[in-house]
């Protein structure tokens, strides 16, 4: 079989002209391996999106206290729901570069405290109204002010003023310089939505998305339908339409996929994701990413607040063993701080801890102590194996002489009534795409989502220069040093990064490259996927 017949081939079979498995067979006739064949065979699919059908997504988070505000958003679900029906200014490619969203192109001043926008012409809301920059100006306004308790009101508190320039720009001035600034406004609590007297009522589920919001069950179900007006329809939202169905219990969801009932799970088991690998008719995906598992400390709460006790903690955890046990493999160790190795300032210089018992007993004798009690609330909902993770953890820190009690925390309302309430917990992460929105959204002194209320004056200088400085050596030295503070100072016991691995079944195809920056193909899955 020459080229130009295989050519014709992958046509037939882009097409739904042939099967998956008349096509493979003719390839593995022509001589080419099984390994081969199935690349060709995805490279096929993948060549010609087709539209239509209804996807069916579980989703291992969701709870009842879940609203449409997407300053308050903070688990996957949200993520993914807001992603679908919202627009944003600008977003996150799967590549990780910045690309175009609402705005179709911005520019900077030299000193990176300017920025202008231009809106793109022809976008409009599900109702119809045109995007206009008063919605982005009433948008961003949101996650402003003293009273704004919105988990992006430290990524835009250093915006100073917004002004409308024309019908289709919107100016920002910053008090100091940003060079990630366009990446900011593609963060998931940024969207755009439409205004009326210079606010936003979110409540209305009205977006410019791709998709529109047809019902919205909270810790439920959402279900979407295609926004046929939406501008970029040429290379998203194959799907007619959607359901998102929140289900916590990782063999719920996985029994669902394998029955058929579901076309595309997140946060496979790993304990069991071999054995889900060898049912016919369901690929899994392991995607290497920012996201990462964490315990953390609230510094503010005795015994928390002795740098000491916080550093016999670090070494009283086992980082290998839990990326063996708990992950499988599916990840990496992490070194107490949220900087993944593929990003661009990860400080590769930064010695690895590693599990020292005697150090941890040394570090406990200099807080005074000989030994001490201590309770980690832990829930599947903070991440798969989270309470089995907590019990590997008691176990480890028990030769340091540090008593780990690990209690089990209901699933529904983890993210309200036990993160950022109880002292110690464990959290997942799904980074950001840049260091500055990771630092900004968790550990800047005060910010809502620093959870374990540290503040280190040291850190939140080289904060602000460093998202000012443009020059990337500069930046580099500075996030090399704030990674170092937070690992030796912070609360926070970041002991592994975890493989975004989720499951879909054969009908459903994901493009050529799949987004790291979150789980399910950066959260937007909805409208970049199609069925075969």
């Amino acid at each position: 079989m020459n080229s130009f017949d295989i050519d014709r081939l992958k046509a037939r079979f882009a097409t739904g002209g042939i099967s998956r498995r008349r096509f493979m067979q003719a390839l593995l006739a022509s001589g080419a391996t099984v390994s081969a064949a199935s690349i060709m065979a995805g490279q096929a699919r993948a060549a010609t999106p087709n539209r239509g059908g209804t996807i069916r997504i579980g989703k291992g988070h969701g709870q009842t206290t879940d609203t449409m505000n997407p300053g308050t958003a903070e688990n996957g679900y949200m993520v993914n729901l807001l992603q679908s029906f919202h627009g944003y200014m600008t977003e996150v490619a799967p590549d990780g570069s910045l690309s175009a969203g609402i705005a179709e192109s911005w520019e900077a001043s030299a000193d990176g405290k300017t920025w202008s926008f231009k809106l793109r012409p022809g976008v409009a809301f599900h109702n119809g109204k045109a995007v206009s920059p008063e919605d982005v100006i009433a948008s961003i306004n949101h996650h402003r002010g003293e009273d704004s308790t919105s988990a992006a009101k430290p990524l835009v508190s250093a915006v100073t003023d917004i002004k409308a320039d024309g019908a289709s720009g919107v100016v920002f001035e910053l008090e100091s310089g940003n060079a990630d600034f366009p990446f900011t406004l593609s963060d998931y609590h940024i969207p755009i939505g439409m205004s009326e007297d210079g606010k936003v009522d979110w409540t209305t589920g009205i977006g410019c998305g791709a998709y529109k919001l047809d019902n919205f069950d909270p810790g439920v179900r959402a279900d979407l339908s295609r926004n046929d007006d939406h501008w970029d329809l040429d290379n998203r939202a194959f799907f007619d339409s959607a359901e998102l169905l929140a289900i916590t219990d990782a063999n719920a969801r996985t029994s669902a996929m394998v029955a058929g009932d579901l076309d595309a799970i997140d946060r496979i088991d790993l304990k069991t994701v071999e054995r889900i690998k060898a049912v016919p008719g369901i690929t899994v995906h392991s995607i290497p990413g920012t996201q990462h598992f964490t315990f953390e400390m609230m510094c503010t709460s005795d015994p928390y607040t002795d740098v000491n006790l916080r550093m016999a903690l670090k070494y009283a955890i086992d980082r290998q063993e839990m990326v063996d046990k708990i992950l499988f493999g599916y990840g990496v160790v992490g070194n107490d701080h949220p900087i993944g190795q593929g990003q661009r300032y990860f400080n590769k210089d930064l010695p690895q801890r590693e599990y020292d018992p005697d150090k941890a007993k040394f570090h406990m004798k200099e807080a005074g102590l000989d030994s001490i009690d201590i309770d980690l609330s832990a829930a599947d909902a903070a991440f798969a194996g989270a309470v089995d993770a907590a019990v590997l953890y008691q176990a480890s820190a028990a030769k340091a002489g540090i008593n780990i009690k690990a209690i089990r925390e209901p699933n529904d309302g983890y993210w309200t009534d036990v993160w950022n309430v109880k002292p110690f917990v464990a959290v997942y992460w799904g980074g950001r795409p840049v260091e500055d929105q990771m630092f900004s959204t968790a550990y800047q002194s005060g910010v809502p989502w620093n959870g374990t209320r540290w503040s280190n004056a040291r850190f939140d200088e080289l904060l602000i220069k460093a998202r000012a400085e443009l020059d990337d050596d500069k930046r580099r030295v500075m996030y090399y040093e704030m990674q170092e503070i937070l690992s030796n100072d912070g609360g926070l016991v970041a002991p592994m990064f975890a493989s975004y691995v989720f499951g879909t079944r054969d009908n459903v195809v994901t493009p050529a490259q799949i987004g790291s920056n979150w789980d399910m193909d950066g959260e937007r899955c909805i409208e970049r996927w199609w069925f075969a």
